[in-house]
């Protein structure tokens, strides 16, 4: 490594001391050529600085005669912090400066940024006389008024793209949760299908292997029994193939009605006795509706609605359960009430059973069910321009009010 050794003479005078001048001023071109000869004259009776410096660290020779420069500038005009900071402020800039002595030579200025959004900075560190090992330190601020400024369009194309993604993945995330229900809805509604299904196909299966029995059919008690037992499987496969063509109405306009007066405590008795009771049930059944009324109205649509709401009331109960159905003629409605002693209805589902594919709390137990019943016991009742209401205590049972106009 080659060493390099920079030895400097500097001689200082105050040119305005010599002139015997006072005031802090430019001089003149005559003060100046005056000056000129007093240097020569007395250059012996001027102070001579010489220093020494080991430049060996210096990148080239070119930066060790900067740096000769550099340190005469210092004797011959001492640097200040107040000057560069009055520069600073000229151009609206707000910085701290400091002065500093390092342990070795810095050779060129270094700028370190502060990525802060709260607080943003950057610092440059520089040297203004190298061999004297001398720096400045220059904290700048930034101010945050400046940075919004310039990247304003930036902050503001982010933030709408991380609105829209935000959007996105909520509209994913509904899309997903969705697609989910629907997907238990599908397989709970094959399950119910299944469940509703089976049982007048399995009643068909034995009568058909009862009508090819010829002594079943020898017996006239036999035959007519068979008979009825397959008409009135026929009629459930019916019924139920009626009751997914009405719930795929979206108006109530739409359901055709055959409309014909009958004997309500008689079709009330029919759905008591077609009803399903579990083995491990006990279920008493009260009709009270009066044996003389009469209501008009589409018979095979009533016998649902009754039927829907007996199934429900034995779907959600405890071992035991008491069910009970009243009517009565009110202001021109024909008023029916189908009470129960089962689970009862939360107040908050109350005013939500109706809405398809609506379960509530239900949906949380193993109960199947796909949550149309009551939008389909709904929809018949005010296909007949009637309405339904319901009244519940939660442990205590519910009451489903039907009035249908006459």
């Amino acid at each position: 490594m080659q060493r390099r050794t920079a030895t400097i003479s500097s001689k200082v005078f105050d040119g305005r001391e010599l002139l015997g001048i006072k005031e802090d001023r430019k001089l003149t071109k005559d003060e100046m050529d005056r000056l000129a000869t007093l240097v020569n004259d007395s250059l012996a009776n001027i102070d001579e600085i010489k220093a020494s410096f080991d430049a060996t660290s210096a990148p080239s020779d070119g930066a060790s005669w900067n740096a000769m420069r550099n340190f005469e500038l210092e004797v011959q005009s001492p640097f200040s912090a107040g000057g560069i900071d009055s520069l600073l402020r000229k151009e609206n800039i707000v910085a701290t400066i400091t002065l500093i002595e390092t342990d070795s030579m810095i050779w060129n200025a270094t700028m370190t940024p502060h990525q802060s959004i709260i607080n943003p900075h950057f610092i440059i560190t520089s040297p203004y006389s190298e061999l004297e090992k001398k720096s400045v330190v220059i904290d700048c601020k930034i101010p945050s008024s400046e940075v919004l400024r310039e990247m304003g369009w930036t902050l503001t194309l982010a933030l709408v793209l991380s609105l829209f993604l935000i959007l996105c993945l909520v509209w994913q995330i509904k899309t997903i949760v969705k697609l989910t229900r629907l997907d238990k809805m599908r397989n709970m509604f094959i399950t119910t299908m299944i469940h509703e299904l089976k049982r007048p196909i399995s009643t068909l299966k034995i009568c058909v292997s009862g009508i090819e029995n010829e002594k079943m059919l020898s017996d006239k008690e036999m035959k007519a029994e068979l008979i009825s037992e397959t008409r009135t499987a026929l009629d459930s496969l019916s019924a139920y193939f009626s009751r997914l063509r009405d719930i795929t109405f979206n108006d109530v306009e739409q359901i055709p009605l055959n409309v014909s007066k009958f004997n309500l405590n008689g079709l009330v008795g029919d759905v008591l006795s077609s009803a399903s009771v579990p083995s491990n049930k006990s279920i008493r059944f009260e009709n009270l509706v009066d044996a003389n009324i009469d209501v008009a109205a589409d018979r095979s649509h009533v016998f649902n609605i009754i039927n829907n709401l007996v199934e429900n009331a034995i779907k959600y109960s405890g071992d035991r359960v008491d069910i009970k159905i009243e009517a009565e003629e009110c202001d021109g409605n024909m008023r029916i009430i189908v009470s129960d002693t089962g689970f009862g209805i939360p107040d908050s589902d109350q005013s939500k059973i109706f809405t398809r594919f609506y379960r509530g709390k239900a949906s949380a137990t193993e109960i199947p069910g796909i949550g149309l019943g009551l939008t389909y016991v709904k929809l018949l009742t005010e296909a007949h321009g009637g309405r339904i209401a319901v009244k519940s205590v939660l442990g205590e049972g519910t009451s489903f009010i039907i009035n249908l106009p006459q």
